[in-house]
């Protein structure tokens, strides 16, 4: 390593959104190298500035990472230039089905099996492999809180979240001897733009930077799995425990009004 270059380097998908942005800004300080990423440049180049003005160097890749081999060559390219030690992939959809439908649109379940599931997934693994080789490094996956419930009016997202679940406890297990962590963050109401946009109510909604403090402490304790905050743990052993008919009549209780 050069004299005086960056001693971390932390690359954040999504950058451009409510999460992604608290995530850079946390951990923007001397002596880090951001890599940040995200669809709207403009964003982008806002973040950049301040994430600059707190001593970290910062550089900027637009892009969609619906296009997964775009996605996968660009994370190549980018762990080449300087390996990454921590990748936090913070690019997601939420939707709900439109009150005057019967089920989601296809799609709109094709495009958020992609953003939350498919495209997160395949960089996750292309970026474990390379740490592996390397025998170091940290992954941090963004699930929900909706993964742990079959969401009848938010299939698509609770779906393609369940199963970004399970593929993130498979790669950790995957992965865990070779000296890689990885960490699945399951957070419920986050305040951003996005979220706000969705219908309902959302209780115990949390601030993007307590949600970015709280997976930076995660990260640093090891943990597989961070919950947030600790009542939805609470129901997730819940919606285990319910007899199947009870669970169906809660669930389809929570539609958001039309």
């Amino acid at each position: 390593m050069n004299s005086g270059s960056p001693q971390l380097k932390i690359l954040v998908t999504g950058a451009s959104g409510g999460l992604g942005g608290a995530l850079a800004r946390h951990y923007a300080a001397s002596g880090v190298h951001l890599a940040l990423w995200g669809r709207n440049l403009r964003r982008l180049t806002e973040l950049a500035e301040t994430c600059r003005t707190r001593g970290a160097t910062v550089t900027l890749r637009s892009l969609d990472i619906a296009d997964i081999p775009a996605a996968v060559a660009a994370l190549i390219e980018e762990d080449e230039a300087r390996s990454v030690d921590l990748a936090l992939f913070a690019s997601g959809l939420g939707d709900v089905r439109a009150a005057t439908d019967k089920v989601e649109d296809p799609g709109l379940v094709a495009r958020l099996s992609v953003i939350n599931f498919a495209a997160p997934a395949a960089m996750a693994a292309a970026m474990a492999a390379r740490m592996a080789d390397r025998k170091s490094g940290r992954i941090v996956l963004i699930g929900s809180a909706a993964g742990f419930h079959a969401l009848p009016f938010a299939a698509a997202y609770s779906g393609s979240k369940a199963g970004l679940t399970r593929f993130s406890e498979a790669l950790r297990l995957g992965v865990r001897e070779h000296g890689v962590g990885v960490t699945l963050v399951s957070p419920g109401f986050i305040d951003t733009a996005a979220g706000r946009q969705v219908p309902g109510p959302k209780p115990l909604m949390l601030q993007p930077e307590e949600v970015a403090a709280r997976i930076a402490q995660a990260v640093e304790r090891g943990k597989a799995h961070a919950v947030m905050p600790w009542p939805f743990a609470v129901l997730r052993l819940f919606d285990r425990l319910l007899p199947r008919a009870m669970r169906d009549r809660l669930l389809l209780s929570l539609a958001p009004p039309g």
